[in-house]
């Protein structure tokens, strides 16, 4: 059963499934963990979007500038191998059929266009505009110190992981651009909800539980 507090603690996360998104938007302080040492296959760098042969990961090429001991607020993106150009193709194929991909794109092309070079600042602008673009506002700040164990907060760092179920008991199942082809998949990235559902995403999160 998910839970909602007044501050929840968070990872970083690239384009986050629909579960990070329900609490960003119920959640009144939210604190993004920065000084954590990076961990590997987590959302900081992936996301899953539905395209025509099913569920595909993105993941995001990073360099470790400290090794094994860089944290998250310092890992760099690899962007020799032109990664934007192609996330952002399979986006624009896999939702060239969706009812609002061509409404919102245009905010987001920019974050696969012009070049970038830090993992956190990346992911959070692009968190922000989603957030806009859904229609809120959430009030985001990033940790100013490392707890293992924080108190008075709903610590999610690793909680919301593509390695475990979700925190969410059910999923509204909503018409999704390949629904002819597969069953409904819950909990993509969250373009994949704005890009089928458009001005309803918000209402959608609110009714989560």
């Amino acid at each position: 059963m998910a839970n909602t507090t007044n501050t929840v603690l968070l990872s970083t996360a690239y384009l986050p499934p629909i579960e990070y998104f329900y609490y960003l938007f119920k959640s009144e302080h939210i604190i993004i963990e920065q000084l954590e040492t990076y961990p590997k296959q987590s959302y900081r760098n992936r996301c899953e979007i539905l395209t025509g042969n099913g569920k595909l990961s993105l993941s995001i090429p990073v360099r470790k500038v400290n090794g094994n001991h860089t944290l998250s607020k310092d890992i760099a993106l690899f962007n020799e191998d032109k990664w934007q150009l192609n996330h952002w193709r399979a986006i624009q194929v896999a939702y060239s059929a969706s009812p609002f991909l061509l409404y919102y794109e245009d905010e987001l092309e920019c974050f696969f266009t012009q070049e970038q070079n830090n993992l956190l600042e990346f992911n959070l602008g692009i968190t922000k505009t989603l957030c806009s673009l859904i229609g809120f506002k959430p009030e985001i700040s990033l940790a100013k110190t490392f707890e293992k164990n924080p108190n008075n907060c709903l610590d999610l760092r690793n909680s919301i992981s593509p390695k475990k179920p979700s925190t969410i008991d059910h999923f509204s199942a909503y018409i999704q651009v390949f629904s002819d082809r597969y069953p409904f998949i819950s909990n993509l990235s969250i373009i994949d909800l704005l890009f089928n559902l458009g001005p309803e995403t918000g209402e959608y999160l609110r009714k989560l539980q």
